[in-house]
């Protein structure tokens, strides 16, 4: 049933989620969530599914794969190649498509409506990335994988590259069997991560991770992390990219994912000619879009500002053209990029 609607797992967790608790409020207790305000604010509420819908007794849980249709088999060798490539912006993968909000969303609903054709009307609320849910640990426990060093969820047939969703439901449903991790000794991904965000197996101080910097991040981007994020301009797939279960990642089934014109391959010169009707053009039904053109600017620079000193000629005019640009903080990285002095 759940592969019409493009999903390649379904499983099914418990509420009791308490033995989670204490990670999750150490972690916030740290101050690695940054400025993700909305994960404190929640605070426990994440690790009792109860309390924010009532009523729910189980979850179930969706996962979809999301590489595009026309990835080749030798991907991970072709996405560490663009990062040789200085000149070109590096938009993560999952962000190359439609926003996996909307298709998520949608097909968990349409799958909420099948199965209650099955067994009749039931109470049910589908979330995907959109709510106070511990995604990862609900996923974990249902047996859609375990929790990789880099905190993502890995299974040995599909790898990581793929979206979760979660349907918490008023039914109790025999919960699935959760899977024997399978890292061991590996460190690859803690390894390579640029900023060294991964701070221990499982730990993840989004401060320095580039997907929070580019994405979530609002301000300006630390200016020591700044030569790290390379040619990186919205979310990091490095960690992801170097492991060895990522050889049996799948295609997607859904054309959603297939990467658009305008985001792959393209200069990074000319990703910051972009005025915001072209950014808001090429962002249409985007995951990319919600940064705002202003973030994008500025994302932007910083990567040029990287190309100039691996000596990308061509990063020197794109800057200078946005030197009094109206955003203060695209003047500021368009500044530090040229290593000027930025304006009082």
């Amino acid at each position: 049933m759940a592969r019409e609607f493009g999903f390649s797992q379904i499983g099914i967790a418990g509420v009791d989620l308490s033995s989670a608790e204490a990670g999750l409020m150490q972690w916030l207790a740290h101050g690695f969530h940054g400025e993700m305000n909305y994960m404190e604010a929640h605070g426990t509420r994440r690790a009792r599914p109860a309390e924010l819908v009532p009523g729910t007794v189980s979850v179930i849980t969706a996962r979809m794969d999301y590489l595009p249709r026309d990835t080749p088999p030798d991907w991970q060798a072709v996405e560490f190649g663009r990062l040789e490539r200085p000149g070109e912006g590096i938009v993560s993968l999952y962000a190359r498509g439609r926003d996996y909000h909307k298709v998520l969303r949608s097909r968990l609903s349409k799958l909420a409506r099948r199965i209650a054709e099955e067994v009749g009307p039931f109470g049910h609320r589908a979330f995907t990335d959109s709510a106070p849910v511990l995604e990862a640990e609900l996923a974990s426990r249902s047996g859609q994988g375990w929790r990789g060093k880099h905190t993502l969820v890995l299974d040995r047939d599909a790898g990581s590259m793929f979206f979760l969703g979660e349907i918490y439901v008023d039914m109790a449903l025999p919960p699935s069997d959760p899977v024997t991790p399978h890292c061991g000794s590996c460190s690859a991904c803690i390894d390579v991560c640029p900023t060294q965000a991964i701070v221990a197996p499982q730990r993840l101080d989004a401060r320095r991770c580039i997907s929070y910097l580019t994405i979530e991040h609002a301000g300006p981007i630390p200016v020591a992390l700044r030569p790290l994020i390379g040619n990186r301009i919205y979310g990091c797939d490095d960690c992801q990219l170097i492991c060895p279960w990522n050889k049996f990642a799948k295609k997607s089934a859904l054309p959603d994912f297939d990467a658009r014109d305008g985001l792959t391959g393209r200069a990074l010169a000319d990703l910051f000619a972009w005025t915001e009707g072209d950014f808001l053009r090429h962002t249409e039904g985007s995951p990319i879009r919600r940064i705002g053109h202003e973030r994008w600017l500025r994302n932007v620079a910083v990567a040029l500002g990287n190309a100039l000193q691996a000596g990308e000629t061509d990063a020197r005019p794109a800057l200078a053209s946005r030197r009094e640009d109206p955003s203060a903080l695209v003047r500021e990285h368009v500044a530090w990029a040229l290593g000027e002095t930025p304006a009082a």
